[in-house]
C-alpha cells in the first residue's frame, strides 16, 4: 500500500512556491524596517533624556546648593544629580530659600508634561524587542513551505524528477532559515546594547514623577502652613 501526499490544486501550488521564494526577501525587508525603528527609538530616547535633563536644569537653577556638572557628563547622570538636589532641598527644612525657589519654579516641571509619559515609547520598544523572536520562526516557515511545495510538485510528476525538484527547492529554501537566524542574531546584539539605556530612562521618568508629586505635596503644605501662621499672628 503506497502512501501519497494530499494533492494540492495547481494554482495553490504556484502560490505556495511563490510565497516560499519571497520568504527570504520578506525577512530581509522586515530586518531593514527593524533597523529603521531602532534608529527612531534611539533618537526618541536621546530627545526624551535631553528634555528631562534640561527641564530639571531649569528647575534647580535658583538653588544655592546645586550640583556643578561638566558638559560631558551623561544625561542620565545629570538627571540623577538634579533630582538629588531637589530631594536635598525638600529633606532639609532649614533651606527655606531653596524651598521657596522650588515653589516658584514648580510650574516649570509639571507632572502632566508629555515627556514624563512613556506609554507609546515603551509599547513600541516592547514590540520591537518581541518581534526579534519571530525571525528564526519566519526563516523555518519559509524553509518548510519550500520543501512542502517541492514534495507536492514531485508527487505530481515522475519519481526521478521529484528527487531533483526537492533538492533544488531545499537548496533555495535554506537561505530563508539563514536570513532569519542572521537577522535575529544582529537584532539580539543591538537589543543588548540599547535595553539598559531604555530601562534607565524609564527609571528616571518614574523617579522624576515621584519627586514631582512629593515636591507639590510638601511645598503646597508648607505654603498653606505659612499662610495659616501669618493669618493667626495677624
Amino acid at each position: 500500500m503506497t502512501s501519497t501526499l494530499m494533492r494540492i490544486p495547481t494554482h495553490l501550488l504556484e502560490r505556495l512556491e511563490r510565497l516560499s521564494e519571497l520568504s527570504t526577501p520578506i525577512i530581509c525587508c522586515a530586518f531593514i524596517v527593524h533597523l529603521v525603528v531602532f534608529v527612531m527609538l534611539w533618537m526618541a530616547y536621546r530627545h526624551n533624556l535631553r528634555t528631562i535633563a534640561q527641564t530639571l536644569d531649569d528647575f534647580t537653577r535658583g538653588l544655592r546648593h546645586r550640583s556643578v556638572l561638566d558638559r560631558n557628563v551623561h544625561l542620565s547622570d545629570q538627571i540623577e544629580a538634579f533630582t538629588t538636589d531637589v530631594k536635598d532641598a525638600l529633606d532639609v527644612p532649614a533651606r527655606a530659600d531653596d524651598r521657596q525657589q522650588l515653589a516658584i519654579r514648580m510650574s516649570i516641571l509639571d507632572e502632566k508634561r508629555r515627556y514624563l509619559h512613556a506609554l507609546r515609547f515603551e509599547t513600541i520598544f516592547n514590540v520591537w524587542r518581541t518581534m526579534i523572536e519571530t525571525y528564526p520562526l519566519a526563516g523555518m516557515l519559509g524553509t518548510v513551505l519550500a520543501i512542502g511545495a517541492a514534495l507536492q510538485e514531485g508527487n505530481q510528476t515522475a519519481a526521478g524528477a521529484s528527487v531533483g525538484t526537492i533538492v533544488k527547492h531545499f537548496g533555495e529554501s535554506i537561505w530563508s532559515t539563514f536570513a532569519g537566524l542572521a537577522a535575529a542574531v544582529v537584532l539580539i546584539f543591538l537589543n543588548s546594547l540599547i535595553e539598559p539605556a531604555f530601562t534607565r530612562l524609564s527609571e528616571n521618568r518614574a523617579h522624576v514623577r515621584d519627586l514631582i508629586a512629593r515636591a507639590k505635596r510638601e511645598l503646597s503644605l508648607s505654603s498653606t502652613n505659612g499662610t495659616a501662621s501669618h493669618g493667626g499672628s495677624a
